[in-house]
């Protein structure tokens, strides 16, 4: 008989929830500086909370493996605090003035401190990781730096123009699936028996399992951007086209849309605003040409992929739970 498969994200977040709380205290006494308006900053990026799904996808790796050492702890805290540093950075670059419903830091404190918190944050993050004494993990957290700050740099200079679906998927590696990917090695190297091996048993899998799940939850996050509502969203919608970035629905409708067609997303990527074409105009291109079933039938396969990745990962409630998440990735609202 089948053991029972996890059925909501109740569940999950029961399987973790000291787990969880233990990663927000870390995360919180880790995020304390003698500099009063660090430690503030940071207050406010850790009460706007999140959906906390990348320390979770290291607590899952970790357990599925038997992991027991409290490093689990720190290295969750780390990978969040690495993902809020980036979030700061992001905003800054952006010029956003909300996030998750609330203003953005740089709105508050602005530009010159929070990028200096977000660098404060992000090298805290290495000094928590440094304490466990283990080459591996921090050869992960570099590599991943500097996936993160190239795919940064990369869309800097494609903002306005048009890419195609394979330089998409690179940016949307580095900028997202990548510390998802991270996420999962980092669970799987808690548990190498030699920390001097290139790669821990399991290590492979558990990033291909973070590398496509990422690619999907990104995919979803650039259709809600065009879709959902402000009020859901907690930020302005269809942000990445006033920004000038080009996402695989957009990429897909140009290359079936008519002249007009393309002409209207071009001048909206150009103009990066709403004020000669609008929204909605945008909005029946897509959905003339397929383009957002297209993104979501492409974040469903990577999904899937996800799913199929820890096939050969022994049976555990820890695995069911993982092999839950990416449903739970592509249907979200937010």
């Amino acid at each position: 008989m089948n053991a029972p498969s996890i059925a909501n994200a109740v569940e999950v977040f029961d399987l973790l929830r000291d787990d969880l709380a233990a990663v927000e205290r870390e995360f919180a006494q880790q995020a304390a500086s003698p500099v009063r308006v660090v430690t503030d900053i940071a207050s406010y990026l850790i009460a706007g909370g999140g959906k906390r799904i990348r320390p979770l996808l290291l607590l899952l790796a970790a357990k599925a493996l038997g992991c027991r050492s409290e490093s689990r702890i720190r290295l969750g805290a780390v990978v969040e605090m690495l993902h809020t540093a980036t979030l700061v950075h992001d905003d800054i670059i952006d010029e956003a003035n909300t996030r998750r419903g609330r203003p953005s830091s740089n709105t508050t404190w602005g530009n010159a401190k929070c990028v200096l918190a977000g660098d404060w944050l992000y090298m805290q993050g290495f000094q928590t990781a440094l304490a466990e004494r283990n080459f591996r993990i921090l050869d992960l957290l570099i590599s991943l730096t500097q996936e993160m700050v190239q795919g940064e740099l990369l869309q800097m200079e494609k903002l306005g123009h048009l890419i195609n679906e394979e330089e998409y998927f690179d940016l949307i590696y580095r900028k997202t699936a990548c510390l998802f990917k991270v996420s999962m090695q980092l669970g799987a190297v808690l548990e190498a028996p030699d920390p001097d091996e290139p790669e821990a048993p399991f290590e492979q899998v558990m990033g291909e399992y973070g590398r496509n799940l990422g690619i999907a939850y990104q995919i979803i996050d650039d259709v809600l951007d065009l879709t959902a509502q402000h009020e859901v969203l907690g930020k302005p919608t269809a942000s990445d086209l006033r920004e000038g970035k080009a996402t695989l629905a957009v990429i897909h409708a140009l290359e079936r849309g008519t002249g007009a067609d393309r002409e209207a997303i071009r001048t909206v990527l150009a103009d990066r605003s709403f004020a000669r074409v609008p929204h909605t105009q945008i909005l029946e291109i897509l959905n003339r040409h397929g383009s957002l079933a297209y993104a979501t039938d492409t974040a469903c396969a990577y999904a899937e992929a996800a799913r199929l990745s820890i096939a050969e990962l022994p049976d555990s409630k820890y695995k069911r739970a993982l092999l839950w998440v990416p449903g739970f990735v592509t249907t979200r609202d937010r």
